[in-house]
């Protein structure tokens, strides 16, 4: 039985059964789903999607709620994602003719030749529970407008959210076309094995990433990594001082630090290191954690109280080592009795002996730490087996993009943090995996190319290698 614990006050908030013994009929429906559903015209294709994605956007209201409820965040935030889902749906929808269109590779008199996207087949994606739409439909989108199917397994702390998802494709979509799974890990590497299953994408912790790598050993597939992170954040002694602190907070404390790209590690020129930290202690006052459903919380609990507890002795070791504590606990007036709500901590006095400034925390909790230039910033942010964002902030620019080309990360925000677009891919490299989820491109990772030649007239090829 799979229950999930809401955090807002740790107690059984919605309970299902596994799935496992569904599997087969699943895979099998998405097979032949799949089959009908890529010989429909692209623009029909489209078009289904489009009424599938205002289906699910009618339920707003009921959506957000179920949002703040399963994973804690404050339901003045939850809105933000939905927009976020639909952003990225729309855009990827708006060029998707444009991009599996045939493309002409050669030509002469006679002799033609051209690219044709052909869909994958069955597609299947293994969302988180952090941004359990955002990230979903970063996949699901591009993969069902390609023309495959899809079997969507989340989290078992968002089981809603695929059940939201599916209960607008059973409306508007084709049979089959979209599924979803509630399954253990064991069950979800049996899908990812399959041989059926044609192309994988994959969110969750690096260990989980490599089991989901492993399973796949028995085939040639594509997939989709999106694993931990340790990002890193520089304050060059130009910045400007309010706006880099102001959106360095938000980075590190947005969603309860629980955000794929949030801030973890925070390096300062020693030029405005105390200024700098006078003004973020003062700004992680502003915020208010308690209850994600009352409408002033701006931080919620943390997603589970086994969270909690890593967040909490990642924190007490640095700190058993020499790190300081830099916010006072009882300025902040939240329901004690629940471990999981955790204060936005700032610790200074940090080095890369800690765990807490080398291993992912993914908690409402930061390091800072004290740098001569941005020699040693660069330095500093590599050293670290994660890759996925990383920020720097300063006047000049030019300078903002030598720190941004020397720093190993998939992504990189210059004067500028936690901004997403459609059109922009993401992903990270290191442990932080690889391969690319959204933007301009992302529907061609769902496809494969095929090349057919044709001749125009009687003539008989003689020596094809001689074409232009």
């Amino acid at each position: 039985m799979q229950k999930t614990i809401t955090p807002i006050d740790n107690t059984l908030y919605v309970e299902r059964n596994y799935d496992g013994a569904k599997i087969e009929e699943t895979i099998n429906g998405s097979m032949k789903a799949q089959k009908v559903w890529a010989d429909l015209d692209i623009k029909e294709r489209v078009k289904l999607l489009t009424s599938f994605v205002e289906d699910f956007l009618s339920r707003s209201d009921l959506i957000c709620e179920e949002l703040s409820r399963q994973i804690g965040r404050p339901i003045s935030q939850a809105a933000g994602e939905l927009k976020g889902f639909k952003e990225r749906a729309d855009y990827m929808l708006s060029i998707a003719e444009k991009k599996l269109a045939n493309i002409d590779v050669a030509k002469d008199d006679n002799f033609k030749s051209y690219i044709k996207r052909k869909a994958l087949g069955v597609v299947f994606v293994i969302a988180p529970w952090n941004y359990p739409y955002l990230v979903a439909v970063n996949s699901i989108i591009p993969a069902m407008a390609a023309g495959n199917s899809v079997i969507l397994k989340h989290s078992a702390q968002t089981p809603l959210c695929a059940e939201q998802l599916y209960q607008s494709a059973k409306k508007i979509l084709p049979k089959d076309v979209f599924n979803y799974l509630h399954l253990n890990h064991e069950d979800s590497l049996k899908i990812v094995s399959d041989k059926r299953i044609n192309f994988v994408s994959f969110t969750g912790s690096v260990k989980a990433g490599y089991d989901v790598q492993k399973a796949t050993q028995n085939k040639f597939i594509d997939m989709t990594l999106e694993l931990g992170g340790k990002d890193p954040a520089y304050a060059r002694y130009d910045c400007d001082l309010e706006k880099t602190v102001e959106n360095f907070v938000d980075g590190s404390f947005f969603n309860s630090g629980q955000s794929c790209c949030g801030i973890e590690r925070i390096y300062v020129d020693e030029k405005i290191y105390n200024n700098f930290l006078e003004l973020f202690v003062s700004k992680t006052y502003n915020y208010k954690l308690g209850n994600p459903l009352e409408k002033e919380t701006n931080l919620g609990p943390v997603v589970k109280l086994s969270a909690a507890d890593f967040i909490l002795q990642q924190m007490n070791s640095a700190i058993d080592k020499g790190a300081k504590k830099m916010i006072d606990e009882n300025k902040f007036m939240y329901p004690k009795e629940h471990k999981n709500y955790l204060i936005p901590q700032v610790l200074t006095n940090v080095t890369h002996d800690m765990s807490f400034m080398t291993e992912e925390t993914f908690g409402p909790c930061v390091g800072i730490m004290k740098v001569k230039g941005e020699n040693e910033a660069i330095k500093l942010m590599n050293d670290n087996k994660y890759g996925l964002s990383s920020g720097v902030y300063t006047a000049n620019l030019g300078r903002g993009m030598r720190v941004s080309k020397a720093v190993r990360a998939g992504i990189v925000f210059v004067n500028t943090y936690r901004l997403i677009s459609p059109m922009a891919p993401f992903g990270g490299i290191k442990d932080s995996g690889y391969g690319k989820e959204a933007g301009i491109e992302s529907i061609k990772e769902y496809t494969r190319i095929k090349t057919t030649w044709y001749n125009s007239s009687d003539k008989p090829m003689t020596d094809p290698f001689t074409m232009g």
